[in-house]
Order: structure tokens, then C-alpha cells, then sequence
């Protein structure tokens, strides 16, 4: 595991006490379905994590950037706020 994708991990782990694996949480960042049921984990990837962080672990778990941005801009409208990813 890079880094990089350790801190992610332990950034949107920690506050919640959920163990999340770089698998799983790739697949709830492109999920549609984690903004509608307000997945916190997912959204502390959104809104936790340093944008920079959020495009390095993106390219390294080979997530498709337009699905992540897409599931970004509706925690956005959730939020209430722009999030990093969020193009809307």
C-alpha cells in the first residue's frame, strides 16, 4: 500500500471507527448510491482528505475520475458547500 493511500485510509477511518479498505472505499467514492445513503466514509474522502491526496489515491486505485467527480457533486449539493472534486 502506497502512502498515500495509507493517510486517506486513516483519514476517513479514524473519526468513525470503521476499518475500510482501499478496495472498498474506491468503490463507494464512484457509488452514487454512498451520497444517497450518506455514507461518511465516503464523504470524509470528499471532504477530509487534501485534494491532492483525493487524485493521487484516484489514479492509484484506477478509479474512473468523472464517476468520483460525479458522487462529489452530490455530497456537494448535500453539503451545502464545493467540494475539491465537485465540477458542478
Amino acid at each position: 500500500m502506497a502512502h498515500g493511500t495509507g493517510t486517506v485510509l486513516t483519514t476517513v477511518s479514524a473519526p468513525y471507527g470503521v476499518k475500510v479498505t482501499a478496495v472498498k472505499l474506491a468503490e463507494k467514492i464512484v457509488s452514487p448510491k454512498s451520497a444517497e445513503e450518506y455514507d461518511a466514509v465516503a464523504f470524509s474522502f470528499f471532504s477530509d482528505v487534501s485534494p491532492s491526496l483525493q487524485k493521487e489515491f484516484i489514479k492509484q486505485m484506477g478509479v474512473n475520475a468523472d464517476m468520483a467527480s460525479k458522487v462529489a457533486n452530490k455530497f456537494s449539493k448535500l453539503a451545502g458547500f464545493k467540494l475539491a472534486l465537485s465540477t458542478e
